[in-house]
């Protein structure tokens, strides 16, 4: 599903050039869970943006189910991105005057599909995520949790064959953490999306079937995750379920 050869990004500002990236290469195959992480600096977040194909790489290769990001025009890279690619971040980035439902709707429309929204999916996604009774409300009327969780459901509402979190859990207390990483490992297994998520934090990446670490821009270590968070498995069917301790 993704191979990476190689990668190299370098920035440059007047003679000074950082390397961002040291020939990072590896592969994902598809349905597999993947953390990336490591500390701040160590070139995970570039790594994020080139293999979601939204900055193009100095030197190196990213493919995506048989395509090249650098073969693409910026047209074909846009489009590639609308159909197989859902992106959580870490901020959410909800547009404040749509509704949640508005905001999911909104992901759906701009990825130019030409069939409608299936409603019965979307029902789905909402009753695993536990936002059911929140779609109607604006995000300045959910909290932190409710809105990451709007997030994942607009990541998801396209059916992406990949999806790219970035720190999503960065923003959340605890609770929250935990009850979004197990909806990821959850809607992961059971949709069957390729996934990867960028972490600085090992506790994080552990929900994870596999993790790489970085450092300094290179890849340098790689181990199995153990697939379980912090949160016991009570408190995960719990939070999965909607109970309303979790916000």
């Amino acid at each position: 599903m993704i191979v990476v050869e190689n990668l190299t990004k370098v920035y440059a500002s007047g003679r000074i050039q950082v390397q961002a990236l040291r020939g990072v290469s590896f592969t994902v195959q598809p349905g597999e869970f993947v953390a990336i992480v490591g500390p701040s600096g160590s070139g995970k977040s570039t790594l994020f943006y080139l293999l979601g194909g939204l900055t193009r790489a100095t030197s190196g290769r990213v493919v995506i189910d048989g395509v090249d990001f650098a073969s693409l025009n910026d047209g074909e890279r846009t489009r590639l991105r609308k159909h197989r690619i859902g992106f959580v971040f870490q901020k959410f980035n909800l547009l404040p005057t749509l509704s949640a439902m508005g905001n999911i709707e909104l992901a759906y429309d701009v990825s130019g599909r030409k069939e409608p929204l299936d409603r019965g999916y979307l029902d789905h996604l909402s009753e695993i995520l536990a936002i059911q009774g929140r779609l109607k409300h604006r995000p300045s009327e959910l909290s932190g949790g409710e809105q990451q969780r709007v997030a994942i459901a607009r990541a998801l509402i396209t059916r992406p064959a990949i999806v790219l979190a970035d720190e999503p859990t960065g923003n959340l207390d605890t609770r929250n953490s935990d009850a979004v990483l197990h909806m990821l490992q959850r809607s992961n297994q059971e949709f069957g999306q390729t996934t990867l998520m960028i972490t600085h934090n090992p506790e994080a990446a552990a929900i994870a079937g596999r993790i790489l670490h970085m450092r300094d821009g290179e890849l340098v270590h790689e181990e199995r995750g153990s697939g379980v968070t912090r949160a016991s498995t009570a408190a995960s069917k719990s939070a999965i379920a909607g109970a309303p301790a979790v916000v």
